[in-house]
């Protein structure tokens, strides 16, 4: 228990406990005979006409009403000192892991080869994660997307059984270009992501980058080495040993400092591959508390109540009230705790009150006991809701998407787009959209319909509205480039740079005949293995120039 966090939430309900203290002193005073006989008696006689009986003090029903009213006042105010965790954080943190391809991930040093444990490690992540979005990312000189970011095992386990290294185009370890498309690959989530590497080494100079993002961005990064310090030789794609010129075995090093160097200075952490599944479990907690952290940051602090515990001993002095002798009269003590709980607004008071305007407040402060005393604050948002009181039921929601629809039938499009954001439901990605769309915000109007397909296939409505703000879109460019502007976000169809052609003359490279190229090629090679046809999709990849770089 945390006592520096303890506080009441509705500390208003207090009030019942001097309430019930100003209970046992009125009653006393109100049966004490003296005082009913003091003006009839003289004093002298009155010592000796009253009978106490020798019994002194006892517990009569009037305590055990205060003491109810006591206990209920404790309960009602909420003590809370512990955080609830933010609804729906599960184990569906996004990740996407980016896996090592240079010649050294053939070392023998663990069984059989460093990138053929990665592999069993990657599919020992997606038996762990079940149900939740893993994307596979591959680098060494160039970096390339394997898989997007999916929850079927099988269709993962297809293309991560077929990679190997010699399929890389370029030597090299460029983590950089690695991390920046996981980036974009998360960048399409709900949640808050995590970047897995599991490589055998680190390139120093990526250092600063890796640490600038660390600091800036809510994307997790993880390191698991694979390797061994000892190292050991590398293997060949035919299951031979490897040899340099002398006939020596060429040996695979761990390049454990620089794992290092990249871990203290960019504060990521990093651990090895184990024989057991204790990495994995490493990896999946730390994606799970990433996950959990960045919601909180961006979510509402919900405390836990512990006051519910006290209703079992309400519960046994209210039994007391059914014994003979004990009863109690109901009607004053509800009418307190209603009085109790009742909101003051803060209102500009009349110069000259009226009677029309007592009989309003009187009956506003009424409606407003019962309701708080009867229903729920959805229950009460919900009545509102189908009175079409679209304003003042946002305002009593607490369910989010109750409260998400309740803004944006009263045209409180930002404030439904703030509650429905705190949900991950194919639902809540629609209503995401339809806000963007209100907004006008037709880019993530239609990332947000994408996010709801993927989660609810054939989702008729989001097809629907995803084709209706595509056409806004494209109204919207097609308006700008008859007024002679360039629309936003749209690449060139050529990039001019210099390339030496046959005859040694500047040349243009085609960009839409290169991405119609890679699509067709896309289509071709389903008939082929998966290997080759990542071989292939590499190499026209590393072919194609950077955005916004020069060709070499």
């Amino acid at each position: 228990m945390d006592l520096s966090a303890f506080h009441f939430l509705r500390p208003l309900w207090l009030l019942l406990i001097p309430a019930a203290l100003l209970i046992v002193l009125a009653w006393h005073w109100l049966s004490d005979p003296r005082r009913r006989w003091q003006g009839v008696i003289a004093p002298h006689l009155l010592a000796r006409l009253i009978v106490d009986g020798g019994r002194g003090w006892r517990l009569r029903p009037v305590h055990g009403a205060c003491a109810v009213l006591v206990l209920t006042g404790l309960a009602a105010a909420g003590p809370a000192w512990e955080r609830e965790p933010p609804p729906f954080t599960t184990d569906k943190a996004p990740m996407v892991i980016a896996i090592d391809l240079s010649r050294s991930m053939d070392a023998v040093d663990l069984a059989p080869t460093r990138l053929e444990r990665s592999k069993q490690k990657v599919r020992d992540l997606m038996q762990l994660r079940a149900g939740s979005r893993t994307g596979l990312v591959v680098y060494a000189g160039t970096a390339h997307m394997v898989v997007p970011p999916t929850d079927d095992p099988q269709f993962m386990d297809l293309y991560l059984a077929a990679l190997d290294t010699g399929m890389m185009p370029r030597a090299g370890k460029n983590a950089a270009a690695a991390l920046a498309l996981a980036d974009s690959l998360l960048a399409r989530e709900s949640a808050a992501g995590t970047v897995l590497f599991i490589t055998d080494g680190f390139d120093r100079a990526q250092i600063p980058g890796f640490a600038a993002h660390a600091r800036s961005s809510d994307v997790q990064l993880l390191v698991l080495a694979a390797g061994t310090t000892q190292g050991g030789p590398i293997r060949t794609a035919d299951g031979r040993v490897a040899t340099d010129q002398q006939g020596r075995p060429v040996q695979g090093k761990l390049d454990l400092a620089g794992l290092k160097a990249l871990s203290s200075d960019a504060d990521i952490p990093l651990a090895s591959l184990t024989l057991d599944d204790g990495d994995v479990s490493w990896v999946q907690r730390r994606a799970v508390r990433n996950m959990e952290a960045a919601q909180e940051k961006n979510a509402e602090v919900r405390w836990k109540e512990a006051g519910y515990g006290l209703t079992i001993p309400i519960a046994l002095l209210a039994a007391f009230w059914f014994r003979r002798g004990w009863v109690v009269r109901w009607l004053p003590a509800l009418l307190l705790a209603l009085l109790a709980q009742a909101p003051r607004p803060a209102v500009a008071a009349p110069a000259a009150p009226t009677m029309g305007s007592v009989k309003t407040s009187v009956k506003a402060l009424v409606k407003a006991a019962f309701l708080d005393a009867f229903l729920t604050p959805d229950q009460q948002g919900r009545w509102q809701f189908e009175h079409g009181d679209f304003t003042a039921a946002q305002t009593h929601f607490q369910d989010p998407m109750w409260r998400g629809w309740a803004s944006y039938r009263a045209g409180d499009y930002a404030g439904a787009l703030t509650a429905f954001a705190s949900l991950a439901t194919p639902d809540a990605f629609f209503m995401m959209g339809n806000c963007y769309a209100q907004l006008k915000d037709y880019p993530r109007a239609l990332s947000a319909y994408d996010n709801a397909l993927k989660a609810r296939p054939g989702f008729a409505q989001a097809t629907a509205n995803r084709a209706l703000v595509a056409a806004l879109i494209e109204q919207e460019k097609k308006k700008k480039k008859d007024d002679g502007e360039q629309a936003p976000d749209m690449p060139p169809d050529q990039i001019q740079f210099d390339k030496k052609d046959d005859g040694g003359k500047k040349g243009k490279v085609d960009m839409s005949r290169l991405r119609q190229q890679n699509a067709e090629l896309w289509m071709r090679n389903l008939q082929i293995s998966p290997a080759d046809f990542l071989r292939q999709k590499f190499q026209i990849e590393a072919r194609q120039p950077a955005p916004g770089k020069a060709a070499p």
